[in-house]
């Protein structure tokens, strides 16, 4: 594919894959759920054209790379650990970061741990969300949103992989990366993962059936428990980051969100991000791009624009 380069290198106690492009500066890549290395793919050939070495890898758990079984190995620290044993390992002191979805809360994380090694960051559709001391997550998203929001289905270990397994990957991967309502994502067991008249599945102009068919052909070959490891370990990341609680993000940054991704609908997130608050706890936030009729998966569905707003912020550093 355009000729990416793939490689294993050694991090952290496992084997990460990562395909790179280009030479120059270093932009890294950081993904989310259910996705892959593949879900940069466009921006791993525009940044390389724009004389920047765009670096993705399959984070722990996905694609090519080890999937520790246990959930407690999944927290923001040992990814975190994992992205910067990555940059010891290429010998690299200080890259540009680029997250999405759990990748931009792993993001936020890493600048959060350490700043020296971010040059700057463009997050896209999780917004940075300070520590709540008061409550777990999970008790949080279950008083909220109930049994059945996805977050809390995606708790117990084994429920959702065999859900997953039932449907097939490929309805799951085109099930989420299509998702457009923005309300709150509530998976009803019986009619969620069905393809029917009503629930075709159809695809948009941005995903094409070989894109699916990459993503369901790995999620085949590793399962889901990896991705779903991460929610897993929600209130664990809570208990360990105490010491971080009321600490701001001290990088440059640029958040971009979609007007219907189902973050922004969130309670008090839109008020948080234009009100002030955003950036009180990010005081380096230089631009939020809310992008009109974009929803969750905004790298891909807007693949160009989302280039140009990565170079365009980080060619100033």
């Amino acid at each position: 594919m355009e000729n990416i380069e793939h490689k294993m290198v050694a991090v952290n106690g496992i084997n990460m894959h990562i395909a790179e492009k280009g030479e120059g500066p270093v932009v890294l890549l950081v993904h989310g759920f259910p996705e892959l290395w593949y879900t940069w793919k466009h921006q791993i050939v525009g940044l390389a054209s724009l004389g920047y070495r765009a670096v993705a890898p399959d984070l722990r758990g996905y694609g090519d790379t080890d999937a520790p079984p246990s959930s407690n190995t999944y927290t923001t620290l040992h990814v975190a650990g994992d992205l910067i044993a990555l940059l010891d390992a290429l010998g690299l002191d200080q890259v540009f970061v680029v997250g999405h979805d759990w990748g931009a809360n792993i993001a936020w994380s890493l600048c959060l741990y350490r700043p020296d090694r971010v040059k700057a960051l463009v997050n896209l559709s999780i917004a940075f969300v300070p520590r709540n001391p008061s409550n777990k997550p999970t008790e949080r998203l279950r008083a909220a949103y109930g049994d059945e929001y996805y977050m809390i289905r995606f708790q117990e270990p084994g429920k959702m992989e065999a859900e997953f397994a039932e449907a097939g990957a490929s309805t799951v991967v085109k099930k989420f990366l299509t998702l457009r309502d923005p309300g709150p994502l509530i998976i009803p067991k019986e009619t969620w993962l069905k393809v029917s008249p009503d629930n075709p599945n159809t695809l948009p102009s941005w995903l094409s059936e070989d894109d699916v068919n990459y993503f369901a052909s790995k999620f085949e070959e590793k399962g889901f428990t990896g991705g779903l490891n991460y929610y897993r370990a929600f209130d664990l990341n809570w208990e360990l980051t105490a010491a971080w609680t009321g600490t701001q993000v001290k990088v440059p940054v640029k958040f971009i969100v979609g007007d219907l991704d189902l973050t922004l609908s969130l309670p008090g997130i839109k008020e948080y991000i234009h009100g002030g608050e955003f950036k009180k706890d990010v005081p380096l936030l230089e631009e939020v791009v809310v992008m009109e009729g974009a929803a969750h998966y905004i790298n891909q569905e807007k693949s160009d624009e989302i280039s140009k707003h990565i170079y365009d912020f980080i060619k100033k550093f």
